[in-house]
């Protein structure tokens, strides 16, 4: 990396909006103030919101935007054209971002969740020009993009859009040698461009905040105070040029537990990184499905799957062992929606997938663990 590079004196926490707390079906809007106010009392400024996240911009709007003067945070949103039929519709995106937030311009603006099977719709509708015509016109400071592909995409991309100054990707401890996500090859290529970047998923949508019981047991060994998800964001803000690193926060006390190790962060030490060696070599072990969550899969649907459900059910009988609370949490997911083995094979979930999981095979696998008693 360059001496100094783009957010190099950002802190190194950012609050993903995501996953905020509810209050049933909505948004706790007063519990996101509180988490707000905290983290901007920390030292924090980055916010990470997008078009797709449902009541995520206009949660930012009340919590946050209409409450501090807008020289004191950053403002990142995302413009995703998987869900837009025509060009015309992406770019209007970008104005019903700007009105749901309020924010007059966003900081960092992304084009959302590049992979191999959407990028030629980005060239198609000439979004690369149009982030670039929205930054001359001062309605956004910088422009990147988050990715979900392999490394030789990621190298072509960054060689084609040479100006985009930085770029999100997701970056785990569990996913670093992980040939689906191989997050290693493209972390590898960013640093080749000297792109800062943004991590997102470094506790991979919450699983290694609850990892399986030998690498929680690994970790607590060495410091019993920590926990599993200080691991994980400090392995990730750790690395060489990384601008934040987003931690998609659902309450207050997850919010104080980041502050309580990245107020002050401290990266790893060579011990510390030793320890995260043998969890990597454990989590290959693994068997649980690596699903961060992110329900992408099942906005298309046919068969209304709670597919992200039901992997955390499996997961907790594959990862805990727990396989009572497993068919609970199967039982709970899917008792007003499709279950795994309702799943007809249309492969919409795998195609929108970031983390290329074979949703369809997880599904079957899933069927024959819990529908046989859950039928």
């Amino acid at each position: 990396m360059p001496e100094s590079y783009l957010g190099e004196n950002t802190m190194k926490l950012g609050f993903g909006l995501m996953r905020l707390p509810h209050k049933g079906p909505r948004i706790d809007v007063e519990q996101t103030k509180q988490m707000v106010d905290r983290f901007l009392e920390a030292g924090g400024t980055y916010f990470d919101t997008a078009y797709v996240y449902i009541g995520s911009e206009e949660a930012a709007r009340k919590a946050l935007v209409s409450r501090y003067p807008r020289e004191s945070f950053t403002l990142a949103t995302k413009l995703n054209a998987s869900l837009a039929p025509t060009e015309k519709m992406a770019r209007e995106q970008f104005y019903t971002s700007l009105k749901r937030t309020g924010a007059e311009y966003f900081d960092f603006y992304l084009l959302h969740s590049l992979m191999d099977s959407n990028v030629k719709k980005y060239d198609r509708m000439r979004l690369w020009e149009y982030v670039r015509e929205l930054k001359e016109k001062g309605l956004i400071r910088h422009y990147g993009f988050s990715f979900h592909g392999g490394p030789e995409l990621l190298d072509r991309l960054l060689t084609e859009h040479s100006d985009a100054e930085f770029v999100q990707l997701q970056l785990n401890y569990a996913d670093w040698e992980n040939p689906r996500v191989q997050s290693r090859g493209v972390y590898e290529v960013a640093r080749r461009y000297d792109k800062p970047i943004v991590v997102m998923e470094p506790v991979k949508g919450g699983n290694l905040a609850k990892p399986p019981r030998d690498v929680k047991e690994l970790l607590q060994s060495y410091a019993p105070d920590a926990s599993p998800a200080s691991w994980a964001v400090r392995f990730a803000a750790s690395l060489d040029g990384i601008l934040t690193v987003l931690s998609g926060m659902s309450n207050l006390a997850q919010m104080e537990d980041n502050l309580s190790y990245m107020r002050d962060f401290r990266p790893l030490n060579a011990e510390e990184q030793k320890v995260i060696f043998e969890a990597q070599r454990l989590m290959g072990m693994s068997e649980t499905v690596p699903c961060t969550a992110c329900s992408y899969c099942t906005q298309g649907c046919p068969q209304s799957i709670p597919i992200p459900e039901i992997f955390a059910a499996r997961n907790t009988q594959l990862g805990g062992g727990r396989l009572a609370q497993a068919a609970a949490d199967y039982r709970a997911a899917t008792e007003s929606r499709g279950k795994a083995s309702d799943c007809i094979g249309c492969g919409q979930c795998e195609n929108v997938c970031p983390q290329h999981l074979p949703i369809i095979r997880h599904l079957k696998e899933c069927a024959a663990a819990f529908d046989g008693e859950n039928a």
